[in-house]
């Protein structure tokens, strides 16, 4: 079996995202799951944070026959601001792991990597080859980093690499410059478990009532004025927001709609139930450098259910569906193609959404990846 050094960007648990889907259907492979290091200043802007500070005291966890979950030290706050402090971050981290290798007897993995941090990891382990997967034009997230230390470490990880895949055309038009070696290969679903909701299931209570439904990260990139139109247009119907809000997202005024449910984060194996109770699911984002280029989870689970989705223009890859998806081209326009999507009555349109989801499942995504990788000779 070959082995594989997976370093994340997203904790295994609780929500599963690309990371987990790729390495839980990657075939005859060894797996040390690596969960994203925490900042020591981390606690101070989200106190959950605290408890990841000694993770890594903790032996690793078999979440699977062939995956190992592992939790690294925390690590120096800036470091995608100050290169030097990146520096020194990954050659702590490349410690952990090696001492984590070792353990389970990996002599010469394969690198699997997430972020552009670690150009200056790969390098200090033995590899036979590091793929970049790129999900994210990471340079366009708020907070303590400078864009051109983040874009620059990117070039880097991209040109070393083995191969290269991303998740959107505007990132393959960035890294291909890096790296002739890469493909798109978007963000997928699990077609198994969210087909569920097309499946008849019990009455709602108010069978009447329409139910606007939203899931995913609550996070700065959503377009939020959205939310509020379709709860004003609808007074008599409900938005079911269902998922985590992130540390410093204001969401008080939205609060304030009395038709506006907060669920909360719940587990993925709930959500086909829930989505079930939708009429209409949203993709909501704000125009901007990172909701263009993103692929969201969201979309092609919507998608696999087979229910009317409604999006906004960005991210760019929705338009590849527009044939079955309402797709709206500011806030008034986003209001009147959810009147649309509620009164939809063609079953060839739910259908053929669902065969777009499973063009678009992780079953398919991943062999595809791995085709790549073997007729590249790296597999």
């Amino acid at each position: 079996m070959r082995q594989i050094v997976c370093i994340s960007t997203s904790n295994y648990y609780p929500v599963p995202t690309r990371k987990q889907n790729v390495m839980n259907r990657l075939k005859d492979a060894e797996i040390l799951y690596i969960d994203p290091p925490v900042s020591l200043l981390a606690p101070m802007r989200d106190r959950s944070a605290a408890k990841r500070l000694m993770a890594y005291r903790r032996p690793g966890r078999k979440v699977r026959e062939n995956i190992t979950v592992s939790a690294p030290p925390p690590v120096l706050p800036f470091f995608n601001r100050y290169r030097i402090l990146n520096r020194i971050n990954q050659r702590a981290l490349a410690r952990y792991i090696k001492d984590r290798m070792k353990e389970l007897g990996f002599t010469d993995p394969y690198l699997w990597c997430y972020s552009p941090t670690s150009c200056d990891l790969t390098h200090l382990i033995p590899n036979k080859g590091v793929i970049y997967d790129c999900v994210d034009r990471h340079s366009a997230y708020k907070g303590m980093i400078d864009p051109k230390v983040v874009d620059r470490m990117e070039e880097e990880l991209a040109s070393a690499s083995s191969y290269v895949f991303c998740t959107a055309s505007g990132l393959y038009d960035t890294l291909r410059e890096f790296n002739s070696n890469i493909s798109m290969i978007p963000n997928g679903a699990d077609y198994e478990l969210f087909s569920r909701a097309a499946m008849p299931g019990e009455k709602r209570d108010n069978a009447k009532k329409p139910v606007f439904g939203f899931v995913g990260m609550l996070q700065e990139c959503i377009d939020y004025d959205c939310m509020k139109a379709v709860a004003e247009a609808f007074p008599e119907g409900e938005l079911v927001l269902v998922g985590r809000s992130m540390p410093g997202v204001d969401l008080s005024s939205l609060r304030e709609y009395p038709n506006i449910r907060f669920v909360g984060l719940v587990s993925q194996e709930r959500l086909p139930d829930i989505i079930r109770e939708f009429d209409v699911c949203l993709n909501i984002f704000k125009e901007g450098r990172l909701s263009k280029d993103v692929s969201p989870l969201k979309f092609y689970e919507y998608l696999a259910t087979g229910k009317p989705v409604v999006s906004t223009r960005e991210p760019l890859q929705v338009t590849d569906y527009s044939d079955v998806v309402y797709i709206a081209e500011n806030t008034d326009d986003f209001v009147v193609k959810c009147r649309q999507a509620l009164q939809e009555n063609d079953p060839a349109k739910s259908k053929k959404r669902m065969q777009y989801g499973k063009l678009c499942s992780w079953d398919e995504r991943v062999r595809q990846m791995e085709q790549i990788l073997t007729e590249s000779g790296i597999f």
